[in-house]
């Protein structure tokens, strides 16, 4: 089952930019060439799309989400951008790559969203892909899973809305699909919050939807001073909120 979350594109781009400036170290393992077709997979609202762009390859956008996507046809109307679920994605034309960025950690069934992703490439067609990995901010998760089950007997696991999976696992997969994994990297990125010391409120109302449903915001905040008491001593350090990410890099060739 895909994510719930409720996307807020402004706050997005105003506080959550560093996803986008990570990810332009993504583009530089993509090396778009000029007059490709590349399809970025989870676009948000479109800064990768429009960077890849910038290097003379033609782009699409494809997301979930109808708030992002409106915003990226706002900001770039010189790129095609449509709304789209990942795990069924279809598409008549076929890419020379598909570029994802922090994206496929929230498409929860990774078998369709490789099947989806091969029917989208022609053959010797590229994936490069950033995402989460196992690990990937599990003191957050822990803080959460501890608060909801002890206070309010909430078990997390299937709330969870993130994909989270080791190379292997992931490496697997798409061999499985026809892909030749050529690149893989897991590795610790310690990421730095915004708002000093509101940077886990941010966070949580930002990507935590999913875990708290039935609660008013109200309730949220008291749920989150909870959880913040449970993870500070891990990752508040000198007024700044930094999570426990992981991340995956992976690049893999569709066979021909």
């Amino acid at each position: 089952m895909s994510s719930v979350n409720v996307w807020n594109p402004n706050m997005y781009d105003e506080k959550f930019n560093f996803v986008s400036n990570y990810g332009k170290g993504v583009i530089d393992l993509l090396n778009p060439r000029n007059g490709e077709r590349i399809l970025d997979w989870g676009c948000g609202t479109g800064d990768l799309s429009y960077e890849i762009a910038q290097l003379g390859a033609f782009v699409t956008g494809m997301d979930a989400s109808s708030e992002m996507i409106t915003k990226a046809r706002e900001k770039y109307p010189s790129i095609t951008f449509t709304v789209g679920n990942g795990e069924t994605f279809r598409t008549t034309e076929t890419y020379d790559a598909v570029f994802s960025n922090a994206a496929l950690h929230w498409m929860k069934d990774a078998v369709k969203v490789v099947e989806s992703i091969q029917c989208a490439l022609h053959p010797g067609g590229r994936l490069v892909a950033e995402f989460g990995g196992k690990g990937n901010i599990q003191t957050v998760i822990r803080g959460i899973s501890e608060v909801l089950h002890e206070d309010y007997g909430i078990d997390v696991e299937s709330r969870n809305p993130w994909y989270f999976p080791s190379i292997g696992e992931y490496s697997t997969l798409l061999e499985k699909h026809g892909f030749e994994v050529t690149y893989a990297n897991h590795y610790n990125r310690p990421t730095k919050l915004p708002d000093g010391d509101n940077g886990l409120y941010r966070f949580l109302d930002t990507f935590g939807d999913d875990f708290f449903p039935e609660f008013s915001d109200e309730e949220k905040v008291d749920i989150y001073a909870k959880i913040k008491t449970k993870t500070q001593s891990q990752l508040f350090k000198n007024g700044i909120w930094e999570a426990d990410y992981r991340r995956i890099q992976i690049l893999a060739i569709k066979k021909e």
